[in-house]
């Protein structure tokens, strides 16, 4: 009976929770999630099954999803697993206490799970293959909260990522390593430093040129595959990818649906440091000039966030609507007449006077036939 060490805890949170985000990229897995993850991303509509086969794809609400902080994510997951426990005739009340409970428990402490209800034992194999619990197969009656049930109740600016927090996990488990690894992964690390300060960066620490390149200090495949759903990747080196942000790329992300907001939001807050400082400082000599100044902290280029916002709006300027048209009517005055009648109630959404044509709202098509009825009659 080997003790289980906060190594062991992390190392499996990290695997656990990475299977799970791998699989939704649709990264190529040696292993995947267990039924009842599959389940839940069903349930919660982040993946639906493709077509006439059993595989899984992503969908709008799994790309938005993937673009959150890892807190966030592990919430979205257990609201959904609230409303599923619901459907399984599960007692909410009980569900709802344990998720709490979790979120409350000394990180690498054991737990006996004796005194738990029936639904709270059955709730313990879920969140063990979500990896917020660690059991030993040789003692089923304790468990082991792990650092993503300590998130549940963390500062969500210390961890931004699933993939930056899971790095930073494994990075603290290489301490264990003989010195000639550590001395390696201190040398592959070293791009991942800030030079001017010496301090660590976070793994995805980015940068962005107004000519939209895009540099990312990272070597993990998942913070890889999230950065692809948006940019044109280029180059990939041991610890750094290159890409850039172009409008085909932007345009598949959005009709992915992800947001313009979402794309700015994760270059923000993912920015390098270097980024950070210099937007600070140009910020402070704004106000020595003008102590009124009104404008606020601009991490990335205007010119990114401006272009990437346009790009959106291309899509929207078609909008579609549901409704039925209106054609082939036996003169210009009966189709003056009902068009008009459309317009005054507020059902008209397009007309074509030259071609005696009209399209009306859906919900208004019953009130136009009923006019036309009350004129024949």
């Amino acid at each position: 009976n080997s003790p289980v060490t906060m190594t062991i805890l992390d190392q499996y949170a990290a695997d656990k929770w990475e299977t799970i985000l791998h699989f939704m990229v649709g990264t190529p897995l040696s292993k995947t999630p267990s039924d009842n993850v599959l389940n839940l991303l069903r349930h919660s509509k982040l993946m639906e099954d493709e077509g006439g086969n059993s595989r899984l794809k992503i969908t709008n609400e799994g790309f938005q999803f993937l673009l959150q902080d890892v807190n966030a994510q592990i919430w979205t997951l257990l609201l959904q697993y609230l409303k599923m426990a619901e459907t399984l005739q599960m007692d909410p009340v009980d569900v709802l206490n344990f998720i709490f409970m979790l979120g409350a428990l000394e990180l690498g402490k054991a737990y006996s799970a004796v005194g738990l209800s029936n639904t709270q034992k059955t709730m313990l194999q879920d969140m063990r293959d979500y990896g917020l619990v660690f059991q030993k197969s040789s003692n089923v009656n304790k468990f082991y909260p792990t650092r993503l049930a300590a998130m549940l109740t963390s500062d969500t600016m210390s961890i931004r990522t699933a993939s930056g927090a899971m790095n930073s996990v494994l990075k603290q488990t290489s301490n264990n390593r003989d010195e000639n690894t550590v001395a390696a992964t201190n040398a592959e690390d070293d791009v991942a430093q800030d030079r001017t300060t010496g301090q660590n960066v976070q793994d995805g620490a980015l940068i962005i040129e107004t000519n939209f390149k895009l540099y990312s200090y990272s070597n993990s495949p998942l913070q890889i595959a999230i950065l692809s759903l948006f940019v044109h990747l280029k180059s990939r080196f041991a610890n750094m990818v290159t890409g850039q942000v172009t409008r085909e790329s932007i345009r598949r992300a959005l009709h992915n649906g992800i947001t313009a907001d979402q794309i700015i939001a994760y270059l923000e807050t993912h920015a390098h440091p270097q980024m950070r400082r210099l937007a600070e400082d140009n910020l402070e000599k704004k106000f020595e000039l003008d102590p009124n100044c009104k404008e606020t902290l601009q991490i990335l280029p205007p010119t990114v966030v401006d272009q990437i916002k346009l790009w959106q709006l291309e899509l929207d300027r078609i909008a579609s609507y549901d409704g039925y048209l209106f054609t082939d009517f036996e003169s210009y005055q009966e189709y003056q007449v009902l068009s008009t009648y459309s317009q005054d109630i507020g059902v008209l959404l397009w007309k074509d006077d030259k071609k005696r044509r009209f399209f009306v709202s859906k919900e208004g098509n019953s009130q136009v036939i009923d006019f036309v009825k009350r004129r024949s009659k």
